[in-house]
């Protein structure tokens, strides 16, 4: 397809390109399978970035634009243990900035974390 015939939302080529380098030992629906599936996440990235460039130009407030953002691509809820590394990490570091170190939602996620551990 040559540039004047490519659609306006059609991936970049360096993308396509990464994503054809992926085939390895898939079987040929697997393959186009997750070709769609990258093609179809690149196309609503795009969409979101303009709905957000369209409300900014209208004057919204980022946090209404980090709301929409969020809202539209959420994060998957780390694990028991990421969320137990990362509450101990901000109990010390509250200590280190001389600030208040005790919050029971931390207490209670490193303790979750730590009675998931097998004996």
């Amino acid at each position: 397809m040559t540039e004047q015939q490519q659609h306006p939302i059609s991936p970049p080529e360096h993308l396509v390109r990464k994503w054809t380098t992926w085939r390895n030992n898939e079987d040929a629906e697997s393959f186009w399978r997750r070709i769609a599936m990258e093609a179809a996440q690149w196309g609503a990235d795009q969409e979101l970035e303009a709905c957000v460039r369209h409300l900014d130009f209208k004057g919204h407030h980022s946090t209404v634009l980090d709301a929409l953002r969020a809202a539209r691509r959420p994060k998957p809820t780390p694990s028991l243990k990421q969320q137990g590394l990362e509450a101990l990490e901000a109990h010390f570091a509250a200590i280190e900035a001389g600030g208040p170190a005790y919050r029971p939602a931390h207490k209670a996620i490193i303790r979750r974390a730590l009675l998931s551990i097998p004996e």
